[in-house]
């Protein structure tokens, strides 16, 4: 079994390199073990994702369906065919990630199917806990080894952060969401009236997500401090970019940190996390 789980989560390794580089070289900070496991959180979110998404030549509620009895069978049976379901339920098993997180995860998926305008905050919410939150809270429990009394300290602060990520995906595929899924997720967000007035308020609360979440980073264990900071001053460069971008690029653009820029974030970070300024 040995090589066979160790393929596995390579699968996973190598999903998340593909699909993201900003995750995987900040993944890669952590200690083996902790980045094994979250390249596997990744890889089963990243596919359920693709299947609401991407794969539109098919019937996605009846993919989406298998996806997840094919999870379900895997977390009874302690074993998968599917390299990514098989890497992720041991994961799960391992560090004690409580089942009712995937079940959130599973059901903003499926929101996703059919729901195209997030009208009222309330709906909004509940899309970005089970699509965002709860992946930041299987993050967490990964980082403290599964120990129950951390992960209680940290919760809050893990769910600010992943809303952050989130929202600035929101805003960085606004044009995507809109013109090609027909999404709309911000409740207030409208392209003909979309003005500096409505993007302030916007990122403002994307804002108060991030001053949640740092201070969380702080009290995180070994290298997860060094390697959630690195994502975190990523995502807070991706925020300031957006908010100077003229509203109009961010209707029609997909707004980027360039990768001189996400190197010389990495050396602030390295530099800080070694002088213990973090």
């Amino acid at each position: 079994m040995e090589q066979y789980n160790r393929t596995n989560f390579e699968i996973s390794r190598f999903i998340t390199k593909s699909y993201s580089t900003s995750f995987y070289s900040s993944s890669r900070l952590l200690d083996k073990e902790s980045r094994t496991a979250i390249f596997a959180i990744y890889g089963f979110v990243r596919f359920a994702d693709e299947i609401v998404d991407t794969f539109h030549h098919v019937n996605k509620k009846t993919l989406l369906d298998t996806f997840e009895q094919q999870y379900r069978d895997a977390l009874s049976q302690g074993i998968s065919m599917n390299p990514v379901l098989h890497s992720f339920v041991l994961t799960i098993h391992k560090y004690q990630i409580p089942t009712e997180l995937v079940d959130a995860f599973m059901h903003s998926m499926r929101m996703d199917l059919d729901k195209k305008h997030y009208l009222k905050p309330e709906e909004f919410k509940e899309y970005i806990y089970g699509s965002a939150e709860v992946v930041g809270l299987m993050c967490l429990k990964v980082f403290v080894q599964g120990k129950q009394n951390s992960y209680e300290k940290l919760v809050e602060a893990a769910m600010g952060l992943g809303s952050a990520f989130q929202k600035v995906n929101f805003f960085r595929d606004l044009r995507a969401d809109t013109q090609v899924l027909g999404r709309y997720y911000f409740p207030d967000f409208k392209p003909e009236s979309f003005d500096k007035k409505t993007k302030l308020a916007m990122t403002r609360d994307i804002r108060a997500d991030f001053k949640l979440a740092k201070s969380g980073i702080r009290q995180l264990p070994g290298r997860s401090k060094l390697a959630v900071y690195v994502a975190y001053i990523y995502y807070l460069a991706l925020l300031r970019k957006i908010e100077r971008s003229p509203e109009q690029l961010i209707l029609s653009k997909r707004i980027r940190i360039n990768n001189f820029h996400k190197s010389a974030l990495l050396s602030w970070a390295l530099l800080r996390y070694h002088l213990k300024l973090l």
